[in-house]
């Protein structure tokens, strides 16, 4: 029937439930019959080449169209659908427009029942918006999970944000939604239009959407999907469990400004951000100049608030605008492999915020994250939480992970807040939380899905890391899945970050009775693969800059810091260490401006970036100080009872045996004749000093230091050092 008067009114109140059983080129009576909805038009035809085939009627007083085509070539009747176009008159123009709706389903059988199995590992590749060509037209293949939804449509400038217009079709009971859309290309904007059960209409962005636009806008935008990066064997090995992992975190929004003459100030009233391709030119080099080997990004996950961070993500799928684009970001990531860096993400699968453009109440019902608020509202946070349970909800946050290290070449993920997922009343009270099968507090969804997320990661992309932000006693956070544990690679020490931190602020006076808050750490080092964290969490929130913690008078306060960052990097396990941090930050660290690079006019300042330089060259120069990090082994006390005079001393030890001693003054009182026992005679020498001049301390140092056959600490040899005040040196054999 051309003229139905149930179907022309569901059509245009945007409520027809299978607009493709009605809209296009349909069989009619031995011929064809083409339909179109088009809100505003004053007149269409039917064109095939250049030839008009008819013009359609409007059917009443609604905005659809349509003519039957009973002999469209007559003498070769027509046995199944042709390429045609719609001619379109606006009133104030003509336009030739391809017809959606003659388009058949773009998504195969295999893929919707491997995407509805929830074992497609790569959803991304089907769901959201994929440039195509069908039939040498070219446009956007789009498609998306919204299984409760009454009717889902595409809207943007391309169709006057019209939910009539492009309405999709719904693939059985899979859930998903798709339709291909002719004319749409890179950099135009589109949002799902969806009337949920209930009647409402919802505007939200693409939850697979490979660019967004730049807050305050929330539109999707179509984008390439970048190719795949390629694996290689340098990066695994760089990013091995025995490399000399010492990384620099940060916020790309705030490492550097640029203020420029004539221009508005911009986002913080004190310059622009730098470019993904600025940073490329500017961060990397920085970068390689101090010896980091990798760079930790704050998540850079479309995010619709400036002051989260990064960490309140809406689109998990696209690099902020803020920066650039997709290519850009890539390229920053292909600039910092050429130079020998790796990249890191901070990556957000805990929570998500509940703007009205994400995914909260995605298709009217609570898709992605759990309906009771005790399973799924992070009170903290004000955020939801995912349901991990939901098989296409693991594959959302699984493919995602992959993304980053398939599509941009990203090293590995640290993954943000993972006891918040691992317990069910993380910062709850009683009442507040639901246990899980067995009555526990842990939360077995999340743990199987993170298990399931390294095992991916791990077989597809061996040579990425996974590592763990938990500051809880879970066991084998970074232990194999076949010993039952989690499966990360590796996991930040927060119990050592606070401990540390704690007996560095105390008054040199009274660290005498804190000496465990530094040998404490060493009774479960080697319980897991622990990273050593100064992150951007420790320099916020009244916290001061690790600096500003540090006590005593200007001297002591950049002697204590020195001192620290030594013991640091001598201690075992991987290093990181927030922007600002190296050259001694002053105060808190501000994301809305600039670090205060102005501070390395000042020889202290300068001389504990020259010192976080030359501990990176020796950690890396010196395999003792990172090839087993994680293995008893690699790790002897010398001393650890000292208490009265604040000082440790410890032996670090490479695979063939070389070691590297560490010694500890944590009072500013210098040690002359301080006896070590030492495991091989011969010659030492300091590798590092960090009271040495050149950073900005005193001066003392030991010229060449010969053993004596006088037993100390258990060993036949020792060396007697003079220990610096306030300083961590650093001491190799050299025969």
């Amino acid at each position: 029937m051309i003229f139905d008067q149930t179907s022309i009114a569901a059509l245009m109140q945007g409520d027809h439930g299978d607009p493709f059983s009605v809209l296009g080129i349909h069989a009619h009576n031995g011929g064809w019959v083409v339909r179109a909805l088009l809100p505003g038009a004053a007149g269409v035809e039917v064109v095939e080449g250049e030839r008009s085939l008819a013009r359609l009627e409007r059917l009443g007083d609604s905005d659809v169209f349509a003519a039957a085509l009973s002999e469209p070539d007559p003498g070769n009747e027509r046995e199944k659908p042709f390429h045609y176009r719609l001619r379109v008159d606006w009133g104030s123009h003509r336009q030739d427009m391809e017809d959606p709706y003659r388009f058949g389903p773009v998504l195969g059988e295999m893929d919707i029942w491997l995407l509805a199995e929830g074992t497609h590992y790569r959803p991304y590749e089907k769901l959201g918006a994929h440039l195509a060509d069908i039939d040498g037209v070219n446009g956007v293949n789009i498609a998306v999970w919204a299984p409760n939804a009454r009717r889902v449509s595409v809207v943007g400038n391309f169709n006057n944000w019209d939910g009539r217009r492009h309405a999709m079709r719904k693939r059985s009971a899979s859930g998903i939604w798709e339709m291909f859309i002719p004319g749409l290309a890179p950099g135009d904007i589109y949002k799902f239009e969806i009337r949920t059960q209930a009647g409402d209409l919802l505007l939200k962005a693409d939850p697979y959407a490979f660019r967004a636009e730049l807050r305050p806008d929330t539109a999707s935008v179509v984008a390439e999907l970048m190719p795949v990066y390629p694996s290689t064997e340098a990066r695994r090995l760089a990013n091995g469990l025995g490399a000399p992992l010492s990384i620099y975190e940060v916020h790309l929004g705030s490492w550097r400004r640029v203020v420029e003459q004539g221009v508005e100030q911009g986002v913080e009233q004190g310059g622009r951000w730098l470019t993904y391709r600025e940073l490329a030119a500017t961060l990397i080099p920085y970068v390689k100049e101090l010896g980091f080997t990798h760079i930790e990004l704050l998540p850079i996950s479309e995010h619709p608030f400036d002051g989260s961070w990064g960490y309140q993500p809406i689109g998990l799928y696209a690099p902020t605008a803020r920066f650039g684009s997709p290519e850009d970001f890539r390229y920053f990531v292909e600039t910092a492999h050429a130079n020998g860096i790796g990249v890191l993400l901070d990556w957000v699968p805990g929570h998500f915020p509940s703007d009205a453009h994400g995914l909260a109440n995605f298709d009217g019902s609570c898709l992605y994250e759990h309906a009771d608020p005790r399973e799924g509202f992070h009170q903290d946070w004000n955020t939801l939480i995912f349901n991990y349970g939901r098989r296409e909800v693991l594959n959302y946050l699984v493919g995602n992970a992959l993304y980053w290290i398939e599509r941009f070449g990203i090293d590995g993920l640290r993954v943000d807040a993972v006891a918040s997922m691992l317990y069910r009343d993380y910062s709850r009270k009683e009442g507040e939380w639901i246990p899980n099968v067995h009555g526990g507090r842990e939360n077995l969804e999340a743990i199987e899905f993170l298990r399931k997320l390294n095992q991916i990661v791990c077989a597809e992309r061996p040579e990425a890391i996974m590592i763990a932000e938990e500051s809880t006693s879970f066991p084998r956070v970074s232990r194999p899945l076949h010993t039952g544990g989690l499966g990360f690679h590796y996991k930040w020490n927060l119990g050592w970050m606070n401990d540390t931190l704690r007996y560095m602020q105390e008054d040199p006076v009274h660290r005498s009775h804190h000496h465990d808050k530094i040998t404490f750490g060493l009774a479960y080092a080697f319980s897991e693969n622990f990273m050593l964290p100064l992150s951007h969490d420790e320099v916020v929130h009244g916290k001061r800059s690790i600096l500003g913690r540090m006590p005593g008078d200007a001297w002591q306060r950049f002697a204590n810091l020195r001192a620290y960052y030594g013991f640091m990097w001598g201690h075992p396990g991987k290093k990181l260490l927030f922007m600002g941090c190296e050259f001694g930050q002053e105060g808190e660290w501000n994301f809305e401006r600039s670090l205060d690079w102005h501070l390395l006019n000042s020889p202290p300042h300068a001389g504990v970036q020259r010192l976080v330089r030359d501990l990176n060259l020796v950690h890396r120069h010196y395999p003792a100080l990172h090839q087993l990090d994680f293995e008893e082994r690699g790790f002897e006390w010398i001393t650890h009872e000292d208490n009265q005079n604040s000082v440790f001393s410890f032996m670090r030890k490479a695979a063939d045996g070389a070691t590297v001693l560490v010694l500890c003054n944590f009072i500013p009182l210098p040690r002359s004749g301080y006896r070590i026992g030492v495991a091989q005679a011969g010659r030492y020498r300091e590798i590092i000093n960090t009271d040495a001049a050149v950073y900005g301390g005193s001066g003392l140092h030991n010229g060449e230091l010969h053993t004596e056959p006088v037993a100390a600490h258990g060993r036949a040899h020792s060396l007697c050092v003079s220990v610096p005040p306030l300083a961590t040196v650093m001491l190799v054999l050299e025969h």
